[in-house]
């Protein structure tokens, strides 16, 4: 295994990390500026407000995108794996 294939395998690693993380994310980033303009419409400035939508906004991504994300995850260590059979 070359230097390239590694290289390639370690961009490959990154790119599903980001791809991965993502769901959840702009879920709860998404929730988190809805919160947002409803505690600025409604001039309510409690930190805590915000906490339990998202959780759930959260854990409800992770329940929809999670057997997609553990595909995508298991695709990769099996490609990682017969990558590392061909080191020599």
């Amino acid at each position: 295994m070359d230097a390239d294939a590694i290289l390639r395998l370690l961009r490959e690693g990154l790119l599903l990390v980001l791809t991965v993380s993502a769901v959840p994310m702009l879920v709860a980033m998404a929730i988190g500026l809805a919160t947002s303009l409803v505690q600025a419409t409604t001039q309510i400035q409690d930190q805590s407000i915000g906490f339990v939508p998202k959780l759930v906004a959260v854990f409800g991504a992770l329940a929809l995108a999670g057997p997609w994300m553990m595909w995508q995850i298991v695709r990769f260590t099996a490609v990682l794996f017969e990558s590392i059979a061909l080191i020599k």
